[in-house]
């Protein structure tokens, strides 16, 4: 008798198991929903870190990386999904990916990332990012192909932020990607400052509160005074 029950409860041990580990799993997906209704971030990531522990789940994965980037948790972002480019990444991943990797100041790796999303869905938005960041990396004829690239997909009311002020404020996207292509005209050729300060003018017409093309102009336009010559004695 006490052989057989030995036995039953041999048996019976992986059903059980598994019955707990349904049961943890349907109360943090409940406990996940619940703290969805209630906004609490952190009880999001605590739930999803809780049920990709239980059941490991791709998506699930990536929507928790997701979440501690929108939270401006970039390093616990990339430390559960990696900053390697892997072609099986989701759009998603990608995305975390590139944006987390340019908030902690990583351009380089962030570039490639940023190119993959653009390779994939292409927009507007996104190749600003690519030539912003090639800029960045000093690639200036590359950053003026994804420039005119991006210039093909802009439309009208296209708007983008701006975070350099502690306000941030939008422009017209059209006067962004004609910053950008002032920034690389300058940077190729100084004797073009000229042509750049022009470009940043056009900026400035379509989005007079773009501060940061105001910086810029003023910056170049300090470049075209010729000093005084020193009296000679």
């Amino acid at each position: 008798m006490k052989k057989l029950l030995v036995l039953l409860l041999v048996l019976s041990a992986p059903s059980l198991k598994a019955q707990d580990q349904t049961s943890l799993e349907k109360h943090y997906q409940a406990f996940y929903k619940q703290m969805r209704v209630q906004g609490d971030i952190n009880g999001i990531i605590q739930a999803l870190t809780h049920l990709n522990v239980i059941a490991p789940n791709t998506a699930r994965k990536d929507t928790l990386a997701y979440i501690y980037s929108s939270n401006n948790q970039h390093m616990q972002a990339l430390n559960l999904l990696g900053i390697e480019r892997l072609e099986e990444d989701s759009d998603l991943a990608v995305q975390v990916k590139a944006v987390s990797l340019k908030a902690i100041e990583q351009p380089k790796r962030a570039l490639e990332h940023f190119e993959e999303l653009a390779k994939r869905n292409p927009s507007a938005y996104l190749l600003y990012e690519v030539a912003d960041l090639k800029i960045v990396t000093g690639d200036n004829s590359g950053a003026l192909v994804s420039i005119k690239e991006g210039q093909a997909l802009t439309k009208a009311d296209m708007k983008y932020a701006f975070y350099e002020r502690q306000q941030p404020y939008e422009v017209a996207l059209k006067s962004a990607f004609f910053h950008l292509e002032a920034l690389v005209i300058y940077n190729t050729d100084k004797n073009r400052i000229k042509e750049a300060i022009a470009l940043i003018d056009r900026a400035l017409v379509l989005s007079p509160n773009f501060n940061l093309a105001s910086l810029s102009k003023q910056a170049l336009e300090s470049r075209l005074v010729v000093p005084e010559e020193t009296p000679k004695d």
